[in-house]
């Protein structure tokens, strides 16, 4: 047997050095890779200044300074002397893409203005300001420290310790378009003890009434104090484990063993003193926030996430829950940052259950239904809008993001496609109710191409509706920002609704003839030319999403329109066809929502970057849903932090 051993040890030395130089082979190959990205964009850095001097500027003086830069002229709060100097600073960005989004779209200069920009010059500005990203440095931006939200907070105690979600339901809901909190006040922090207490009394048993848990957990008592206090220092350092999502440290486990010590001091038993250790781990802001896993000791601007964070943030961006055995298991191991592994994991998770959580989290948002439960509508008018009917609504919406998720199909399926999931009560929406029946969602075939995809959903019709009409406004302004990514600017202050209109003068109108009467303003006509012709070709479908011929006046709809680059329709499923056909768009801001959802905060600067790469490699695919989700965990923003300001470590 010895022979064999002493050939394959020679062998083993005589390949070593093969394995070095090829590891270094691979170690240059990805040093070159990322030298040749940053002459890359210094030279597309370089372009755009020389751009900004020889061509943006002249465009702005000519066109738009007069009435927004001269003599601190700033109409509509824009100043463009003051954005030149500020190019690409996230607190401005908006700003420049409303600006590029209306020279493009022939909102500016507005129509009395002299001169006027030929076709090109118009495409020349807005493709030059998409330009400005090019001047961030590579950076994966702040790294998001924040409270998990109350839906993952519910998940993680029931994850960890068995008990239902709804142990957290007297937490109070997030507010949408806040953000995630990083902050914790006095009551809050009695919220989350008192649910603390909840949660361990139902996974423990009451004092004097030890669960199976309680049993695995704690195990036996020992009867000398020392063994107890060491016995102790185990059941913390694996139950903080857990909860922490990491390693802990020896500082962290000695903090948890004061209160053990506490405990024993005021006379508790074993199990009740570590309980108290339990109940201390699960208040500690290194449970209830999502925090990098350590500090790092480097000179560097930004370093990769271990793996234990990297767990937690793929968790909590695809289960809305902490790491489940085997990613912790990859994460203990240091293999879940390998590119296979990590691909294969978020197939796995996608395939669980647990990833509805993504409809959930994102999802709901990105379609604006998280409000539906609560939402006002007339119940004279619509009796129909039950708590059943409601959640029905929000079900259909769930299952179909489910299905294109799961079935890999394509994002344009959110805007075109020929099913949906009905049960009983929300078919009789459809005009189905013959067809469907029971309180259980099923996939339904749909027959009629106005329906499928979430502009015919009945939810979305509801939510972009007001509480006893249709608003062709919302519906419009709905579809470019939350379907195309298009910014529409806030409505000018003190522009009067259409309830303020003459009554007598609007009784024999429709809704649409009524708005092209508020249009008449021209304050507003710039917004609504855009808005208006989308919200009416869903006019079809009332406040609730049911298909009618005639509106609340008993005139007849008319559904045609016309969008900017001359596209016409005269239907809901012609104008479906037309946006649907906008795939790039689709998914570029489809990417741009779900990437900013996965990091917890806006995007901006070299994000803008990370974002293209990601929709050409979805091109590539036929924009296949998966393949978005794996591009966007592997992308170099979610799988590295931020240590610092980028440009204090260039000035290094």
């Amino acid at each position: 047997m010895l022979g064999p051993m002493i050939i394959s040890v020679c062998s083993l030395r005589r390949l070593l050095p093969l394995l070095v130089t090829g590891l270094a082979c691979h170690g240059s190959a990805k040093a070159a890779a990322a030298d040749a990205e940053e002459a890359e964009l210094q030279a597309r850095r370089a372009a755009v200044r020389k751009s900004v001097n020889a061509e943006l500027t002249p465009f702005l003086k000519t066109y738009c300074m007069d009435c927004h830069g001269n003599n601190n002229k700033r109409k509509g709060g824009i100043d463009f002397q003051k954005l030149l100097q500020r190019l690409q600073a996230a607190e401005v960005r908006n700003k420049w893409q409303i600006s590029a989004a209306k020279v493009r779209d022939h909102d500016m200069p507005p129509e009395e203005a002299k001169k006027q920009p030929s076709e090109e010059e118009r495409r020349k500005f807005a493709e030059l300001v998409g330009e400005f990203k090019y001047l961030s440095p590579k950076d994966p931006g702040p790294f998001v420290i924040r409270r998990l939200t109350k839906a993952e907070y519910g998940n993680t105690l029931h994850d960890l310790l068995g008990v239902e979600v709804s142990v957290a339901a007297a937490l109070p809901e997030e507010v949408a378009g806040a953000g995630y909190l990083n902050s914790l006040s006095a009551l809050e922090a009695e919220q989350y003890l008192a649910i603390a207490n909840e949660a361990l009394n139902r996974a423990l048993g009451p004092k004097g009434a030890p669960t199976a848990l309680q049993k695995r957990l704690f195990g036996d008592a020992p009867k000398a104090e020392a063994a107890m206090r060491e016995a102790a220092r185990k059941v913390a350092r694996g139950f903080a484990r857990s909860a922490y999502r990491r390693p802990v440290s020896e500082e962290e486990v000695e903090v948890l063993m004061r209160v053990f010590d506490l405990g024993r001091e005021n006379k508790l038993a074993y199990a009740e003193a570590l309980r108290l250790v339990l109940k201390a781990v699960l208040v500690s802001p290194q449970f209830l926030f999502i925090t990098p896993a350590k500090a790092v000791a480097s000179d560097d601007a930004v370093v990769a996430l271990d793996d234990f964070q990297l767990a937690s943030r793929l968790s909590y961006f695809l289960w809305a829950t902490m790491p489940d055995a085997e990613l912790a298991s990859l994460a203990e191991k240091g293999k879940l940052h390998e590119p296979p592994v990590l691909r294969a994991q978020v197939k796995r998770m996608i395939a669980d259950q647990r990833s509805r959580a993504l409809f959930d989290g994102f999802g709901a948002q990105w379609l604006g239904l998280a409000g539906l439960k609560e939402k006002a509508f007339d119940a004279a008018k619509f009796p129909q809008m039950t708590p059943a009917m409601r959640a029905a609504m929000t079900d259909e919406a769930r299952v179909f993001f489910e299905s294109i998720l799961r079935e890999n199909r394509s994002v344009v399926a959110f805007v075109d496609s020929d099913y949906t999931f009905l049960n009983g009560p929300l078919a009789a929406i459809y005009g189905l109710e013959k067809s469907v029946s029971g309180p259980e969602m099923r996939r339904v075939k749909l027959a009629d191409a106005n329906r499928g995809g979430i502009l015919g959903m009945p939810g979305v019709l509801a939510m972009t509706s007001f509480p006893n009409r249709t608003s062709a406004v919302k519906r419009g302004a709905w579809v470019l920002e939350q379907v195309l990514g298009e910014h529409v600017p806030p409505p000018p202050a003190n522009v009067p609704a259409l309830e303020k209109q003459d009554q007598k003068k609007v009784a024999n109108m429709t809704l649409r003839q009524r708005t092209e009467l508020h249009r008449t303003n021209p304050v507003c006509a710039s917004c609504h030319k855009v808005l208006d012709p989308i919200g009416f070709g869903l006019e079809n479908f009332d406040a609730i999403g049911r298909w009618r011929e005639k509106d609340d006046s008993g005139g007849a709809i008319d559904a045609a329109g016309e969008l900017p680059g001359g596209k016409s329709f005269s239907s809901p499923k012609e104008l479906k066809a037309i946006i649907a056909a906008r795939h790039a768009e689709l998914a570029r801001n489809l990417t741009e929502k779900m990437l900013a959802y996965a990091l917890g905060r806006q995007l901006a600067g070299y994000d803008e970057i990370v974002v293209d790469r990601i929709t050409e490699t979805l091109a590539k695919d036929g924009y296949r849903m998966q393949t978005l989700v794996s591009e966007i965990v592997e992308c170099y923003p979610f799988l590295n932090r931020q240590v610092r300001d980028q440009r204090t470590a260039n000035a290094k």
